[in-house]
């Protein structure tokens, strides 16, 4: 683990309103990548609303590398079928990080990310304070591929 800054947590919640890829239903997935990483959520089977609650941990190596999150749809006798993709820039959640902050109340949003052309955001990003971490909620959209949206935090 040679230049590892740190180790980042990824919890994959949910997925709503997925695309339909087989004739009734999705059986889908989420790939994570950062750089050469590559992790795998589990498969919800039959289900075009999953709720994942994966917790999959990323080594950082460099800040500027963002992380990818890919929804396949898992087939049993062809290729999976891409669903669509959404990136997280971790940089946001990095400098609340360097902060140095402690002893926050609960609660307290320390920065803001909003939505914007160059980001997947679907809604507002906080990074708050939450039993002495820092956690950032993020919903994804639609735009950057992925019908529904995907709830990483």
């Amino acid at each position: 683990m040679e230049n590892v800054k740190g180790l980042l947590r990824i919890r994959l919640r949910k997925g709503t309103n997925l695309a339909l890829r087989d004739s009734l239903s999705s059986d889908p997935y989420v790939v994570v990548t950062m750089g050469e990483q590559k992790l795998k959520s589990g498969v919800a089977k039959n289900d075009c609303n999953p709720e994942w609650n994966d917790e999959l941990t990323l080594s950082i190596k460099d800040l500027n590398v963002p992380i990818t999150l890919t929804v396949y749809d898992k087939d049993t006798f062809t290729v999976d079928d891409k669903m669509g993709d959404a990136e997280i820039d971790p940089k946001p959640y990095i400098e609340c990080l360097k902060m140095g902050l402690e002893n926050l109340q609960n609660g307290s949003v320390v920065k803001k990310v909003q939505p914007s052309s160059t980001n997947c955001l679907a809604e507002e990003s906080t990074c708050v304070w939450n039993n002495g971490k820092i956690v950032q909620d993020e919903s994804q959209t639609e735009k950057c591929g992925v019908r529904g949206g995907v709830d990483p935090t």
